[in-house]
């Protein structure tokens, strides 16, 4: 009975120990791919901080006016099945 448990025991550590290099290997993975969206992250807030300064100035511009449509445009529209 002791040779059967020392047998599981022996099975038991190659399991244990590859589970645990997987875990490990797999946390290395996951702050390699923190990091890399971390400095994304950093990147796209530096760029929207630059287009939020370069701004757009509107002063002086009119907007657009719609085209006031007619009658006859909104008939053939119509006809057309265009709506």
């Amino acid at each position: 009975m002791e040779e059967e448990k020392n047998e599981n025991t022996e099975q038991e550590q190659p399991q244990s120990s590859t589970l645990i290099e997987n875990a490990t290997s797999a946390a290395e993975r996951l702050e390699e791919a923190n990091q890399k969206q971390e400095e994304l992250l950093n990147r796209q807030e530096e760029l929207m901080a630059r287009q939020q300064l370069g701004g757009k100035a509107d002063a002086g511009q009119e907007a657009e006016k719609p085209k006031e449509e007619t009658a006859e445009d909104y008939a053939k529209r119509v006809m057309a099945n265009d709506l």
